[in-house]
């Protein structure tokens, strides 16, 4: 009698680690940190000086100009430039200290002439933050497709036409 209830419990402590198993060695999901969002962030020092956060381009069809949006937080005490360097171009944007600028709205858009980058591609910018070491980005370009963005494009108004998504059944 004791041996069948000793194999019971060994059997039924088999099946709980087979069946739970899994988890203790694959990596949990929400341990991995990533931008939520359509933009990308520059990657984070402990310092105080220039975050770049949700940085993205909402372009023109044609990918020539773009409006570049992000928002960038100062939480150092002195003003920080961002450098902002890709193949054709340059921008530079200066935050005073202690402020946080929402840069691409409609009233105020930071324009990027010479991108050469369709929306759907990423637009690779070395950006330098400030006094901190320079970083190459991949910044994800956009249409103004999107709701969010419909009125971001620098020089294409919203067409809700060239927007519609474009069927893949084959009419006969």
């Amino acid at each position: 009698m004791k041996s069948r209830i000793i194999a019971s419990l060994a059997a039924a402590g088999a099946v709980l680690l087979t069946a739970t198993g899994c988890g203790i060695v694959a990596q949990q999901a929400t341990t991995i940190e990533y931008t939520a969002s359509d933009g990308v962030n520059l990657p984070h020092t402990d310092e105080p000086g220039l975050d770049v956060r949700n940085a993205l381009v909402v372009a023109d069809a044609d990918g020539r100009q773009g409006n570049f949006v992000a928002v960038l937080a100062n939480n150092s005490d002195a003003d920080q430039t961002l450098g902002l360097d890709w193949e054709g171009g340059s921008a530079s944007i200066t935050v005073k200290a202690g402020e946080t600028l929402s840069l691409g709205g409609k009233d105020a858009p930071e324009l990027l002439d010479g991108i050469d980058a369709i929306p759907g591609s990423t637009l690779v910018v070395h950006a330098q933050p400030g006094d901190a070491d320079g970083v190459e980005i991949n910044i994800p370009v956009l249409s103004n497709c999107l709701t969010e963005y419909s009125t971001l494009a620098p020089n294409d108004e919203y067409d809700a036409e060239a927007c519609a998504p474009v069927s893949m059944v084959e009419e006969h």
